[in-house]
């Protein structure tokens, strides 16, 4: 069953289409990330489907009920926000507590939805606690506590962790994960940050200009891109592009190299195309070489360690690639060494239409 499902929807707003006619549909339990650049139409989208917007044309239904046109409080759903919204002049007990306050929910029912919500998230110690008392990521831990004490069919998060530090966003990562393997409730969350949705979906919906570019679990975008702007925004270090020539078996660099490519035998030699190879699948050579991977003579120009990894920019086919090599593979700028390619996890691009071939 789906809890939620998305016809021919559209939003306007006076000459700008904003939403294109999307089609879409989230299974119950799902974690569904909306992901894409900033303007690509994801957190209207959310809005939309929150009733915060007005569809322009189309349905939504939300439990198997249309509430195309319902309001946001008749809809059974949930949303943590951006900025927490939290009420400063109550503390984080009522904050909590508030929205089921509001719906005459017996306080008895209250007490106990949110002394199990401070339980799942660890501000048991905080409900005295008034907003200004608290740090970003405790009142973020408030704000996602007044949407689960809910007993929502749908539950909406628009960027949440996009005003907390590093530490702090890797940190609510997890929580958000946990919470949704507790809870088994079907999750829609948005972001414009790649690693989050890598992290936390169970299928990303990656939009584009108002479209669904392509969707599907975080592994099938990553490994099986249908566009090379998929394959560009998912992945850090994002996916290298160069120039090529097909050959009957492979590429072509713009450099003479020539890359064979498994599979790929019958290619219609002559074709200009864009290579794409993900930074991950390039490694040291070793002794020996395994099938379906290429060896490349290449020169280090730039080092970028990260821990227990090291970016590392050279050449090649006329164009700068990354690879992501283990901490002491390389060490400075300037060294001459070989690259393993495999080869198997490579991708040809029409540069015309920019299609994955």
């Amino acid at each position: 069953m789906s809890d939620l499902k998305i016809t021919g929807l559209h939003k306007h707003y006076g000459a700008f289409h904003a939403v294109k006619g999307i089609d879409l549909e989230v299974p119950s339990g799902e974690f569904t990330v909306l992901v894409g650049p900033s303007g690509c139409g994801k957190s209207t989208l959310l809005r939309t489907i929150a009733g915060l917007e007005e569809a322009s044309s189309g349905t939504i239904e939300i439990g198997g009920e249309d509430v195309t046109w319902a309001r946001p409080r008749d809809r059974n759903i949930a949303m943590v926000f951006q900025n927490y919204a939290l009420y400063p002049y109550l503390n984080v007990k009522d904050n909590v507590a508030f929205g089921l306050r509001s719906r005459k929910v017996p306080e008895a029912e209250v007490e106990k939805r949110v002394s199990r919500a401070a339980e799942m998230l660890g501000i048991g110690h905080l409900l005295t606690r008034f907003p200004r008392e608290l740090s970003g990521g405790q009142r973020q831990r408030v704000a996602i506590g007044r949407a689960i004490v809910r007993d929502a069919i749908l539950y909406l998060f628009d960027e949440p962790l996009s005003n907390l530090d590093a530490q702090l966003r890797d940190d609510m990562r997890v929580e958000i994960k946990r919470l949704h393997q507790e809870l088994g409730r079907t999750m829609v969350y948005v972001t414009h940050d790649q690693i989050e949705a890598m992290t936390l979906a169970d299928r990303i919906v990656l939009l584009r200009d108002g479209l669904i570019e392509q969707q599907g679990s975080p592994l099938d975008l990553f490994e099986r891109p249908k566009t090379r702007f998929v394959a560009g925004f998912l992945g850090s270090p994002k996916m290298n592009f160069i120039p090529a020539t097909t050959t009957e078996t492979g590429v072509a660099l713009n450099d003479g190299t020539r890359l064979d490519m498994p599979g790929r035998n019958g290619l219609k030699a002559g074709q200009a195309v864009v290579l794409g190879l993900r930074p991950q699948y390039i490694a040291m050579a070793g002794q020996s070489l395994a099938k379906g991977h290429a060896r490349v003579p290449v020169t280090i120009e730039l080092v970028q360690p990260t821990g227990s990894r090291v970016q590392a920019t050279m050449p090649l086919g006329g164009a700068s690639i990354i690879a992501e090599l283990a901490a002491h593979d390389v060490s400075r700028p300037g060294e001459r060494t070989e690259i393993d390619i495999d080869m198997t996890r490579a991708v040809i691009i029409d540069p015309q239409s920019e299609q994955v071939i």
